[in-house]
């Protein structure tokens, strides 16, 4: 497995594995496939495990915990807070206040059922409380050995200036994919700027980019995608034709339109680690051969010329007001 470096120190796989889908948000869960999924990552050498306590809510963390607790040396584990819940799912709002990172700490903590978090994220930028606020109780959770390195996540370019200010940002997570650039104009200059290594999520644009959806049928009852913008009336078409163009490059290129997308965004920086998520181990293994696709110059401009950036059809959330904040 090749690796990659976030920030000053923090070597993981140079593909991680988005965790959230085994729990929510993308149809229904089947918690033996996803263990058998992280333990399938594992042996291939991933290492780099993305996970959330709004996930379930709660329920991902879990799920993880159980997946590694045998081989937590293995992995580099990675989890956010800030997005507050409550147990039945219901939505609390953003929360970065002192005490709440100390709290939400601990309980990942327990529910992952380990002594320490490699990289732990502010998952959304609270507008309500001062970001130096925020990361001074995240730099006591490093100093008590709870936490190991820190991270933010759709952070806007002034507040990860600020936030580094206070202790050193190892990664910026935020959406990045052939369908979602925005990082490009501000975002990936600023971090790269001040040596913080970016972790994009999202990579396939939300499974959009694998050419496996055609019809919004396609996607389960509660399939939270049915909602989004992207996957809507004309912009669902508009999209259509635009990964048709990437399906017709792939074949070409012998590889599947999930592999070409994914090397796209490797082929954008080594400071670059895309962590697409899946709850299958085939389609696990088909993400993990994009590691073995090799784009030249001329394949990166025919992908731009199919795709250009801003060509999406549809904002990526219903509510673009806590991003890049």
């Amino acid at each position: 497995m090749k690796t990659r470096r976030l920030g000053q120190n923090l070597e993981v796989s140079a593909l991680g594995l988005g965790c959230m889908g085994m729990s929510e948000f993308y149809g229904t869960a089947d918690e033996g496939e996803a263990i058998a999924t992280i333990h399938r990552a594992i042996e291939l050498g991933v290492t780099f495990l993305d996970t959330a306590d709004m996930y379930g809510p709660f329920t991902n963390e879990r799920l993880v915990g159980r997946a590694i607790a045998d081989r937590r040396d293995k992995v580099v584990l990675a989890t956010k807070f800030g997005n507050e819940r409550n147990e039945d799912g219901s939505w609390v709002g953003i929360n970065g206040r002192p005490e709440y990172v100390h709290k939400a700490c601990d309980a990942s903590l327990e529910r992952l059922g380990t002594d320490y978090i490699d990289l732990y994220y502010q998952h959304r930028v609270d507008l309500d409380t001062p970001i130096e606020e925020t990361v001074g109780a995240m730099k006591e959770l490093v100093d008590a050995g709870k936490v190991r390195h820190l991270g933010l996540s759709e952070a806007g370019a002034n507040t990860i200036r600020r936030a580094n200010a206070v202790h050193p940002i190892t990664a910026l997570q935020s959406e990045y994919s052939l369908w979602t650039r925005d990082p490009e104009d501000v975002i990936l200059p600023t971090v790269r700027e001040l040596g913080i290594g970016f972790v994009a999520y999202s990579p396939l644009g939300r499974g959009f980019l694998s050419g496996q959806i055609k019809s919004i049928d396609d996607l389960d009852e509660d399939d939270y995608r049915r909602r989004a913008e992207r996957f809507q009336g004309d912009n669902f078409q508009k999209n259509l034709d635009l990964v048709a163009k990437i399906e017709e490059i792939a074949s070409e290129k012998g590889v599947t339109p999930s592999q070409l997308a994914l090397a796209w965004v490797l082929a954008q920086g080594e400071d670059i680690v895309p962590i697409p998520g899946t709850k299958r181990i085939t389609y696990l293994e088909e993400n993990i051969g994009a590691l073995d696709v090799e784009l030249t110059e001329d394949d990166v401009r025919r992908i731009d010329e199919a795709f250009p950036k801003g060509a999406t059809a549809g904002n990526r959330y219903p509510d673009m007001s806590t991003v890049n904040r």
